[in-house]
């Protein structure tokens, strides 16, 4: 007690006796505690610094840009890959482009097809914002034989993203080889500028338009029967999914299987073109978000944005069904596209068609189970089909008096009036 009142009075006495003491102590407190927040402050501030600094360095010492440019939004009819995708806004040189074509044509050398021997005369499919799809003739041999293909173009000027997305669209191919149900590479032309990709030709078309001739009074044209059975039906139907199986074993799926994706010979054979989105799921292992597909063939694990498997393609095969035996008929055409996820939410599926048998509705009810693990493999899928040909009709024809009005359609389906033209898609 006695130490504190001791204290007390020194200090008392330094206020009063020693007014020195107390202004010193007051300029103390002005000087160090501004200085301390001054000095915290610049600490924070050169932390904050050399923190960003160390962010650019390494930003700047990443590895090029994945060597594959961002992709497209398809045309959302045929949801096919048109090419180039975002545009990657680089500095680049001629030099760089040709230096990339230098390394990587020797790796495409049996693909390569010498340009003197591609025809003048070009017949123009379609035109797009990154290059223009022709019908050419390739002239070759010894006596020489023309053979009709399809030559994709890369449009110029091209940067080198641009360029390396083509190519490795080529490579793709090149990674896939040939199966008889899908539609194949023929060759292509990487030695320099311009770009060239020469896919097979399959002249009569793709299976919508087909499906919406059969609706004519038209009984043959350029040697196709424009008649449908129901044993037809499962043909055309067998053959995707035997394509879907080859896509299977090379752990793909299509994502966009419909009748505006599948090609047509005079035979029926059918083969499946559309590849843009595997090759999306080959080169970066997901499909690209900036790619639009018509909503109304995704299944619903595809309209909730989830990851897309196989088994989605499924589920579009059985609207795949439903277009054959309506001839063309949009699916859902009650529902507006927009609502289409909330229908499907309410358990709801599309009525049979009166062309339809209990036994094609009941296969194709099986393709649309809400649950991925419900739906049939591809496999399991065509054997089902097989066992229903035994038994199917292949003489009654299918029969659609109403011709189909485009605009209508495209508003009921959900997709571009423009793209309802045919032209032959790059992938």
């Amino acid at each position: 007690m006695g130490e504190k009142r001791g204290t007390a009075r020194v200090l008392l006495e330094c206020n009063l006796s020693d007014k020195t003491c107390l202004v010193q102590g007051e300029e103390y407190a002005v000087i160090i505690v501004p200085a301390l927040l001054v000095g915290a402050f610049l600490v924070l501030l050169a932390v904050i610094l050399w923190l960003f600094i160390r962010g650019q360095r390494s930003q700047r010492q990443r590895p090029g840009l994945r060597g594959i440019a961002s992709m497209p939004a398809s045309r959302s009819l045929t949801g096919a890959a048109e090419g180039c995708g975002e545009k990657v806004v680089m500095t680049l040189t001629e030099t760089s482009v040709e230096s990339f074509l230098r390394a990587v044509t020797p790796s495409l050398a049996k693909l390569q097809v010498p340009r003197d021997q591609l025809s003048e005369d070009l017949e123009q499919i379609h035109k797009g914002i990154c290059g223009t799809t022709y019908r050419a003739t390739v002239i070759s041999g010894d006596p020489a034989k023309p053979k009709s293909v399809v030559l994709k173009a890369l449009k110029e000027p091209a940067g080198l993203q641009e360029v390396k997305d083509f190519v490795g669209r080529i490579q793709f191919y090149q990674y896939l080889g040939k199966h008889q149900n899908l539609v194949h590479l023929e060759g292509c032309c990487t030695e320099r500028l311009p770009v060239y990709m020469l896919l097979e030709d399959v002249a009569q078309g793709d299976l919508l338009s087909f499906l919406w001739t059969c609706r004519r009074d038209v009984m043959t044209m350029d040697g196709l029967l424009y008649d449908l059975t129901e044993k037809q039906v499962y043909h055309i139907g067998k053959q995707v999914l035997l394509a879907l199986e080859f896509l299977q074993d090379k752990h793909l799926f299509h994502g966009d299987v419909a009748a505006r994706n599948i090609l047509i010979q005079s035979d029926l054979t059918a083969k499946l073109c559309g590849l843009g989105l595997a090759y999306e799921v080959h080169a970066q292992g997901a499909i690209s978000t900036a790619r639009t597909i018509p909503l109304k063939w995704l299944a619903p694990e595809r309209l909730l944005l989830r990851p897309a498997g196989i088994r989605g393609d499924i589920w579009s095969f059985g609207i795949l069904l439903y277009e054959m035996v309506t001839l063309g008929a949009p699916p859902y055409p009650e529902v507006p596209p927009p609502s289409i996820l909330q229908y499907l939410q309410r358990g709801k599926i599309m009525k049979r068609p009166s062309s339809c048998t209990h036994t094609m509705y009941n296969i194709m009810k099986s393709c649309w189970h809400w649950s991925e693990d419900s739906r049939p493999l591809p496999g399991e899928l065509r054997s089902r089909l097989e066992a229903a040909t035994r038994t199917a009709d292949d003489k009654a024809v299918f029969q659609v008096p109403e011709l189909v009005v485009p605009e209508l359609y495209a508003a009921v389906a959900g997709i571009s009036t423009e793209s309802l033209s045919y032209c032959y898609s790059i992938l």
